[in-house]
């Protein structure tokens, strides 16, 4: 509970400004000017004061919780850092010479105190945590980038046959690679080098490395071709120094775009010849994502050349993707983060195989040449909503309703009493699926009611009604990683659970108990953030969906009624547990597009005038201590608070969770929200799909967004339709 008593600190002649804590803290003074803590008032010290300013004044102060007490929100503060604990205050040089304290409201910082029942939240990652060796590093000698690569079937450019994105058949067996790129131009050197280690040996002519892009004669064509010089089986090397574009020797900012090909020989399983991912290396700096300039075939254009993406397209700041060029738009949110570390790259597909894997019979859901995944079988539990990860995640995206009468394949539907415990006939989820021949209940959607041009399910259940139900459609899976290196106190400035500021908008904090250590976290991950963690999130989905037991939920899902829930144990060894959360971390993110589209751009001004931003949080700074290097210190732009907040009764389940009311709903993230047609095949958005469109979603918010769908109502068509571009922009 918070502190009653609220120290006030006087304003006398001469001082700054009037400054008020609210529970056990201090407001300090950025800049070192001056600090301003409860033992200096408490002990009869001077109130916080400094010479007198006769002049325009500007400060910068930051709240300092106590031990036992976490900093809540600013109150009076005209410049809130949404990202900090710290508060901009400016104040005119009239009003300063008026003795300013007297006629502006006073500074205000807020602390929670903890107990028992509400504990402090505990950091996921800090000064301690071990980390990854650093994607790259520089040297006095070099700049080093270690990434990985994996094997594709043609080349990035080539629309008419629609095979570089996708995955072949046996692509988790020695058909990734680990690449080095150490750069000395600028560093006393004049040459790059490239080294590389693959899984498999190479053909020993056909080991190609190409640099410098052509696009002469096909889109494939470079002007540098050559095969690699073989070290041993697995480490080859080649050297660049003569930019072919430029006809002189390479200097800091050149374009050089690669491509590896991964002509195996005599690999055990599938065929041995696979080209590799097209990257754009700038000298000096590292790998970017990309987009073309320029029309194939056109002398007087760029023939499309490569060239650095915008950094405000990097929604997912250097895991950001490059444009797809090969006209496979279902496969957006499949492809490995741009900077995947080189120490990454086999665990991503081996992660991958157990998201494609039948955990019924072990079979994988794509080539038929892939081998069944016999480790896997037979783990399908007693009772289960699905057969495997992608047969909700169907190509990494969003999920789309069924027709009416059908089951909710691709839903999870929580169930519980009337204090959000556990329903006792079928526990917290409902499992329609059964290997012993005896489902909990069944649950299929109703006929859609319609009013005012939206749209609301029905469910008809089965076996059993539960009177307490929230169904949730699966979501899009990409930049879960990034998520989870969001630092705390960034999201927790954010929150405003008492609406201090009085906007309307009193975002929540999830406080989530750590599965494994017992912490208290901060909630990020599902429709009402009930998981800290990709690794929790991930399976806690193969508990409830699979019915899957793992190292970090290992007892069933069941209500204290049934009797066939099958046994509690491990059953998936971590170190598949540990690849598959690897893979969801490190998927890539489509950057944005329609930079420079002015429909687009006045639609995201209006996005931010009408208030989205404050829960639809563009801009975050990762933290420095996720053990990934790649997600450590990246600008993200994920568009989202990761809190809960009360979308009113229109959006309201019947379920009354622990940690969060049948109102409340985590603030989605929006990047990649433009893909979602192209990846799924249709369009449904909210937790459970009833918005057709991005138009229907928006008209449905409520509570906390009301304020913001009236200011889009209130738009012209022509507004809004400039305000859905934009969304469809990311």
């Amino acid at each position: 509970m918070r502190l009653l008593a609220i120290v006030t600190l006087a304003c006398l002649a001469g001082c700054s400004h009037p400054l008020e804590i609210a529970g056990e803290g201090d407001i300090v003074s950025a800049s070192g000017e001056r600090g301003c803590s409860l033992e200096e008032y408490n002990s009869g010290a001077p109130t916080c004061s400094e010479n007198y300013i006769s002049g325009a004044y500007d400060e910068i102060y930051q709240a300092l919780p106590r031990p036992g007490w976490e900093f809540e929100g600013w109150g009076n503060c005209q410049h809130a850092n949404p990202q900090t604990q710290y508060c901009g205050f400016s104040v005119p040089a009239k009003t300063v010479q008026d003795f300013w304290g007297n006629t502006v409201p006073p500074l205000v910082a807020y602390f929670t105190k903890f107990s028992a029942a509400v504990p402090p939240i505990t950091d996921l990652y800090d000064a301690t945590t071990n980390l990854e060796p650093a994607q790259q590093i520089s040297t006095a000698s070099a700049l080093i980038t270690r990434f990985a690569d994996r094997a594709r079937d043609r080349h990035a450019r080539e629309d008419e046959f629609q095979s570089y994105d996708h995955y072949l058949s046996f692509y988790w067996e020695h058909r990734t690679a680990a690449v080095e790129i150490v750069d000395t131009i600028g560093r006393g050197g004049n040459t790059i080098t490239f080294n590389v280690t693959t899984q498999w040996k190479l053909s020993p002519n056909e080991a190609e490395l190409r640099f410098f892009y052509r696009g002469i004669n096909t889109v494939a064509e470079y002007h540098n071709n050559g095969v690699m010089t073989r070290i041993d089986d697995t480490h080859y090397t080649r050297n660049v120094s003569y930019n072919s574009k430029t006809n002189a020797p390479l200097q800091i900012g050149d374009r050089l775009e690669f491509e590896l090909s991964q002509f195996l020989e005599g690999v055990p399983n599938g065929r041995n010849n696979y080209y590799g991912t097209t990257y754009l290396y700038i000298v000096g700096q590292g790998i970017v994502p990309w987009e073309t300039r320029g029309i194939f075939g056109d002398f007087s254009t760029e023939r499309e050349d490569s060239f650095p993406i915008s950094a405000t397209g990097w929604l997912g700041g250097e895991t950001t993707l490059p444009y797809e060029y090969s006209n496979e738009p279902d496969n957006h949110f499949l492809q490995m983060a741009t900077n995947l570390s080189s120490i990454n790259g086999q665990n991503f597909v081996l992660g991958r195989r157990v998201h494609h894997t039948d955990f019924e019979d072990g079979g994988h859901n794509e080539s038929p040449q892939n081998p069944p995944f016999d480790a896997l079988a037979g783990l399908l539990g007693n009772h289960y909503v699905n057969h495997s990860c992608v047969s909700c995640h169907t190509r990494n995206g969003r999920a789309l309703p069924p027709a009416v009468g059908q089951p909710l394949k691709r839903y999870l539907v929580k169930v519980g009493d009337a204090n959000g415990n556990p329903d006792p006939l079928i526990g917290a989820v409902l499992q329609p699926e059964s290997s012993m021949g005896n489902p909990e209940a069944g649950v299929t959607l109703g006929p859609w009611q319609e009013s005012n041009g939206l749209r609301r399910p029905s469910f008809v259940f089965s076996g059993v009604q539960p009177e307490y139900f929230s169904a949730r459609i699966a979501p899009q899976l990409v930049g879960l990683g990034l998520l989870e290196a969001i630092k705390e106190d960034d999201i927790k400035a954010l929150a405003d659970p008492n609406d201090l500021n009085g906007d309307g908008i009193s975002g929540r904090i999830s406080r989530i108990s750590d599965p494994e250590s017992g912490h208290t976290r901060l909630g990020r991950y599902g429709w009402r953030a009930e998981q800290a963690t990709v690794r929790h999130q991930v399976a806690s989905a193969l508990n409830t969906d699979l019915g899957v037991m793992t190292s970090t939920f290992s007892n069933p899902d069941c209500g204290q009624a049934q009797t066939d829930c099958g046994a509690s144990g491990t059953e998936l060894p971590d170190e598949h547990l540990d690849t598959l959360t690897d893979y969801i971390s490190l998927l890539g993110m489509r950057a944005r597009r329609g930079l420079d589209e002015p429909v687009a751009l006045r639609g995201e001004a209006l996005f931010d005038a009408a208030g989205c931003l404050n829960c639809h949080v563009n801009t975050f700074d990762t933290t420095a201590h996720h053990p990934h290097a790649e997600l450590r210190n990246q600008t993200i732009h994920p568009y989202t608070d990761l809190l809960l907040h009360d979308m009113g009764p229109g959006l309201a389940s019947t379920l009354d969770e622990i940690h969060a009311s049948g109102r409340e709903w985590r603030t989605a993230p929006l990047w990649g929200i433009g893909l979602t047609a192209d990846v799924s095949g249709g369009e449904a958005y909210l937790h459970d799909g009833r918005a057709r469109t991005l138009d229907e979603a928006i008209l449905w918010h409520g509570g906390e967004a009301e304020v913001s769908k009236q200011a889009y109502v209130a738009l012209t068509a022509a507004e809004r339709l400039a305000l859905v571009t934009f969304l469809k922009t990311l």
